[in-house]
C-alpha cells in the first residue's frame, strides 16, 4: 500500500513538474514593444493552445536570429517581417497584421469597429467613423507589378472604366501606392495610367478621388452589382455580396430581389467573391430556409418590415475571396443543391478579433475553432465548386469566366423549365 501511495505521489510530482515547466516555457522578449505586444496577445488569445509550441520556436528564432535579431531599436520593417513570420507560424486563417498604408487595414478596422471602439475617434478624428482616400478599386501584386483584383460597383474607380486586370503603372505620375496615391486629394481627380494588355499603350483614366466609408460603400456596392441579363428570352438576375460584415448586406439582397431590379427575374446569380465574410452564419437563409415569406404592412400600405425568401433557380460563384462568413454561405447553399461555379473558397473559417498594436498597426488574432454541423471543418479545406472555372487575373481587361460559366448555367436550369 505504501508503495503504491508512493509512486502516486512520484507520478503528481512529475505532472506538477511538467506543467511548471510548459507554464515556464513561454516566449522570449526582445525589448521591442510592438513585437513583444503581439507575442503577448497571441499568447493571451489564440483558440488553438497546441500550436503555441511552434509559435514560441518561431519567436526564439526572430529574437535570436544571428543575423538580424528583433530588438528594441529594430526599424519597423524588420519588426513587421518578424510579425509575420511568428504569425504564419500558426497556419490558421483570421491571423495577420495589417498597416495603415494598406486598404485591407481600413477595411478591417470598420469590420473590427467594436472591438477597436475606445480608439476610434483618435485614430478617425473628429466622429470616429473609419474613413481612407481612395477610389473604389483593390489591387493585387504579382511579378513586381501591380494588377486590379476589385472594382466596387458604383465606385469612382468604376464610373472611370477602371477593369478588374488592368495593370497599374502609375497615379499621378509616381508608382502606385495603396494609400498614399491618393492621400490629401479627396474631391480632386487623379490621373491612373493603365496598362490592358501586356503590348499595349497604356491608357491614362481621370478618376474623382473621394472619402470612402468602408461599410456603408460595401452596402452600396452591393446594391449597385444588381444587374439583369437576358438570355433565350429570359431575364438572369446578378448581385455580388461584397460582405456580411455590413449591418445592411443581406437588406440590399433582399430589397433587390423584392422590389428592386431584381424582383422580376426568372433566375439569380448570386456571387459570393468577396472582400471579407463576417455576419450572421444563418444569411442563406433567404434562399434555402423553410419558412414563409412573411411581410408587415402599415395603414398607408406600406411594408414596414419584410421576410424576403428567393423560391426561384440559384447558381453561386465562389473563389479564394469567399471566406468566413461566405464560406458557411456557400456550403449552405451545396448542401441544399445549390450549383456552385469557380474556384475553391478560402478555407478561412476561424473567428477573428482585431487588436491595436502601440504602432496603431491592426492584429488579427484566430480567437475561436468555427464547426459546422456534425464537426464539419471548412478550415483548410474549404467549398469546393461544382462547375470549376480558373480565372487568371492578369490583363483579364474586365473578362470575368467564372461569371459568363454561372450565367451560362442559369440559361440551361431555366431552358430545362
Amino acid at each position: 500500500m505504501l508503495k503504491s501511495l508512493r509512486a502516486c505521489a512520484a507520478a503528481m510530482l512529475f505532472f506538477l513538474s511538467g506543467a511548471l515547466a510548459l507554464q515556464a516555457a513561454e516566449p522570449p522578449r526582445s525589448g521591442n514593444k510592438v513585437f513583444d505586444r503581439a507575442v503577448e496577445l497571441v499568447v493571451k488569445n489564440f483558440h488553438d493552445a497546441s500550436a503555441m509550441d511552434r509559435f514560441t520556436e518561431a519567436v526564439q528564432r526572430e529574437v535570436h536570429d544571428p543575423r538580424t535579431p528583433v530588438t528594441a531599436t529594430s526599424q519597423d520593417a524588420r519588426v513587421n517581417a518578424a510579425i509575420g513570420t511568428v504569425l504564419a507560424s500558426l497556419q490558421a486563417s483570421h491571423t495577420g497584421h495589417f498597416q495603415p498604408d494598406t486598404i485591407d487595414y481600413f477595411e478591417l478596422a470598420d469590420v473590427f469597429r467594436f472591438a477597436i471602439r475606445d480608439d476610434l475617434r483618435r485614430l478617425f478624428p473628429p466622429d470616429g467613423d473609419v474613413r481612407y482616400p481612395g477610389i473604389g478599386m483593390v489591387a493585387r501584386q504579382g511579378n513586381g507589378l501591380w494588377f486590379v483584383s476589385d472594382v466596387y460597383d458604383g465606385s469612382p474607380a468604376a464610373r472611370a472604366g477602371i477593369l478588374t486586370g488592368d495593370e497599374i503603372i502609375s497615379v499621378d505620375g509616381a508608382p502606385y501606392r495603396q494609400i498614399a496615391s491618393f492621400r490629401d486629394k479627396v474631391g480632386k481627380q487623379v490621373e491612373v495610367k493603365l496598362r490592358r494588355r501586356p503590348d499595349a499603350e497604356p491608357v491614362t483614366l481621370k478618376v474623382q478621388v473621394e472619402s470612402l466609408r468602408p461599410l456603408p460603400m460595401f452596402e452600396k456596392a452591393i446594391a449597385d452589382s444588381a444587374t439583369l441579363f437576358e438570355r433565350d428570352g429570359r431575364k438572369i438576375g446578378y448581385i455580388r455580396l461584397w460582405t456580411l460584415a455590413a449591418r445592411n448586406s443581406m437588406g440590399a439582397v433582399a430589397e433587390a430581389l423584392a422590389e428592386g431590379k431584381l424582383k422580376d427575374a426568372d433566375g439569380l446569380v448570386l456571387d459570393l467573391r468577396g472582400r471579407w465574410g463576417g455576419g450572421s452564419s444563418d444569411a442563406a437563409e433567404l434562399f434555402v430556409g423553410d419558412t414563409p415569406p412573411f411581410r408587415l404592412v402599415d395603414r398607408d400600405g406600406e411594408t414596414m418590415f419584410a421576410n424576403v425568401r428567393w423560391r426561384r433557380p440559384v447558381v453561386a460563384i465562389i473563389d479564394e475571396g469567399s471566406r468566413s462568413g461566405l464560406e458557411v454561405f456557400a456550403y449552405a447553399l451545396k448542401v441544399n443543391k445549390v450549383p456552385l461555379v469557380g474556384a475553391r473558397s478560402a478555407g478561412a473559417l476561424l473567428a477573428g478579433r482585431a487588436f491595436l498594436l502601440p504602432d496603431d498597426s491592426l492584429l488579427e488574432i484566430a480567437v475561436s475553432d468555427a464547426i459546422i454541423g456534425d464537426n464539419i471543418r471548412l478550415e483548410g479545406s474549404g467549398v469546393q465548386p461544382d462547375i470549376p472555372v480558373p480565372f487568371s487575373l492578369p490583363y483579364a481587361a474586365g473578362a470575368d469566366p467564372q461569371r459568363e460559366a454561372a450565367i451560362e448555367e442559369m440559361r440551361r436550369i431555366l431552358a430545362r423549365g
